[in-house]
């Protein structure tokens, strides 16, 4: 049987309880890592840590509220008294709050920046402390969207949010190169039921017909665009914002 490619490395993945974050870390599993796993929501957590534990994964969960700095440094300390440091740090926890900007106050916008971008840069920020500390050449993964891109009615505040987030990726790119630890963002295409998606028929049928390869986002998408991003294939690779929505952002198809 052959080596897996991810046996022995540690992984960090915050907004591991949904949809997407599911998908992570059940790509991750398949390839032998070991999981560190974060969500605020404590049942759907642990739902997920004991599915993984079934299945032989070597996995670990805590409930994080990471628009509380507090609960960030909680997490943040729990991984090293674990590891001392991971290889690995997915940022995947996000929100879309749909509200037009002239309805918003700002406890809406803190609420979406705080989330969406303030947790991604402190949690980048200490990981990273940690990997320096003890030698490690590891990897960030940032998820962006096609809304910092494209503007729409009512996502304002999110798009503001992909657009930080994009840059924070690169400039924790540049700053971290010295220590060979590097730092990258996914755009995932549309996937149904995950935390940014509109849940109805009617808007996926939408967005399946506006993608120019005609379809949702799935397990095999996305995740293992952040499988290779994370690997030593692409050990050159910093920096870079890497989108797999299936065409959708490349142009209109009519």
């Amino acid at each position: 049987m052959p080596e897996r490619t991810f046996a022995g490395k540690k992984v960090v993945i915050t907004g591991a309880a949904g949809v997407f974050g599911q998908w992570i870390a059940q790509a991750y599993a398949a390839e032998g890592a070991s999981l560190y796993l974060s969500d605020i929501r404590e049942d759907a957590l642990r739902n997920t840590v004991d599915k993984l534990k079934q299945e032989g994964v070597d996995v670990h969960g805590h409930v994080t509220n990471l628009v509380d700095e507090h609960s960030i440094n909680e997490l943040v300390q729990v991984v090293e008294q674990q590891w001392e440091a991971p290889d690995i740090v997915i940022n995947n926890a996000g929100i879309y709050p749909y509200r037009t900007l002239m309805n918003m106050t700002l406890q809406h916008w803190n609420e979406t920046m705080d989330l969406n971008l303030a947790a991604p840069f402190l949690l980048t920020q200490h990981f990273a402390n940690q990997m320096i500390a003890s030698e490690v050449e590891g990897s960030f993964i940032n998820i962006s969207s096609g809304a910092a891109s494209t503007a729409g009615v009512g996502m304002g505040n999110y798009s503001v949010s992909k657009v930080g987030i994009e840059m924070l990726t690169k400039t924790f790119a540049l700053e971290l190169s010295p220590y060979r630890i590097r730092v990258n963002a996914v755009v995932p295409g549309y996937a149904p039921g995950s935390e940014v998606s509109v849940m109805t028929k009617e808007h996926t049928e939408h967005m399946i017909k506006i993608t120019p390869l005609g379809r949702t986002s799935g397990p095999d998408d996305s995740p293992q665009a952040i499988l290779y991003l994370t690997s030593d294939q692409a050990s050159f690779i910093t920096g870079s914002i890497l989108t797999v929505d299936g065409g959708r952002t490349a142009g209109r198809l009519k």
